[in-house]
């Protein structure tokens, strides 16, 4: 089989659209990657649960609205209010881990 020459790996492709890491504009976009992981994790994990997002924030003393933009966009979210979706929402426990 011979390789196509146009083909680039995803790698490649994010440096080229992005910048090396390090770049701001590669930075901003790992940063906003993690925050749709999260969001992405915890719709996961409610869903794994069999639970609606108000089951989910009502639980954690949040609201519908504020559960449901965290699961699409990640909005910005407070440490404390993170374990409450955890720990009290979804009955689970948040493990957290530094990569340098």
């Amino acid at each position: 089989m011979k390789a196509n020459k146009n083909l680039t790996s995803l790698s490649q492709f994010v440096d080229k659209e992005y910048g090396v890491k390090g770049t701001e504009n590669r930075d901003k976009l790992e940063s906003e990657y993690e925050a749709f992981k999260l969001g992405v994790l915890i719709q996961q994990a409610r869903q794994e649960k069999g639970m609606t997002q108000e089951e989910v924030a009502v639980l954690a003393g949040t609201n519908k609205s504020y559960f449901s933009k965290l699961e699409k966009d990640s909005k910005d979210i407070r440490f404390s209010t993170l374990q409450r979706i955890i720990k009290d929402g979804l009955g689970g426990h948040l493990e957290l881990s530094i990569k340098l």
